[in-house]
């Protein structure tokens, strides 16, 4: 194998990872001059692996959450989601591979109040032009306990049944990750066991890679690594 040849296989990532983050750093400008958010962060994520980032609020957790969606763009450094380097991407790309490979649940549910649970859940469906939203959307409502909650509005339910209803629209298009952000961060503890229930049981029959940013040490006890962050860094 000649040099380039050589250089260029470790510039790409295991075929097995889905993300892998390389040198990440996020900076941004204050009145005390540049802040560094997150500082020289790499690892890599296997197919189908459950991963917690876990640290003190302001460690800078939802920040990398963020520039390994492709929702923020790192200072510098490189990120890859499901084989692509999607730093080099615009936003319209990076919006098209997020609505192609990734799905998202966020502490405040994030549902569209106007729509029915059934059309918040076909709602990536039908972005995606897919014929069998409707059926599909049904089917991922009854995986999360909700099959007669589908005509009910985002206000006619609790807060447990909207995170179902958010869980369920996020694996409805069987990303390749999703990112949860502090998912049972509004729940009592009683229905943030049981979403977490189901987000881990979701995880592991649909081999969707999770990354998963909470508080909860319980949650992210459950996954098969933790990633500790600490001033913007990981810290072993």
């Amino acid at each position: 194998m000649s040099h380039q040849q050589t250089a260029s296989a470790h510039a790409q990532p295991n075929l097995e990872s889905v993300l892998k983050a390389e040198d990440l750093t996020k900076q941004v400008s204050s009145p005390e001059g540049l802040l560094t958010i997150v500082r020289s962060v790499s690892f890599e994520i296997a197919a189908g692996e459950p991963v917690a980032i876990v640290g003190a609020s302001g460690a800078g957790k939802s920040t990398l959450l963020a520039l390994l969606a492709g929702l923020d763009t790192p200072t510098s450094g490189k990120v890859w989601l499901a084989g692509t380097d999607i730093t080099k991407l615009d936003e319209d790309g990076r919006a098209r591979l997020r609505a192609q490979r990734v799905g998202f649940v966020f502490q405040s549910f994030h549902l569209v109040p106007a729509l029915t649970a059934l059309e918040n859940v076909m709602l990536p469906l039908e972005l995606a032009s897919r014929p069998d939203a409707r059926r599909t959307a049904r089917d991922a409502l009854e995986r999360v306990g909700l099959r007669d909650r589908t005509s009910h509005y985002p206000r006619q339910l609790s807060g447990g049944e909207q995170q179902r209803v958010a869980l369920a629209r996020a694996f409805v298009t069987q990303p390749a990750v999703l990112f949860a952000d502090e998912p049972t961060g509004n729940l009592d503890t009683v229905t943030g066991s049981r979403v977490g229930e189901l987000l881990f049981e979701l995880n592991a029959t649909s081999r969707t890679t999770l990354v998963l940013v909470t508080h909860d040490h319980t949650l992210a006890s459950r996954c098969g690594r933790i990633l500790r962050m600490e001033a913007g860094g990981l810290v072993e």
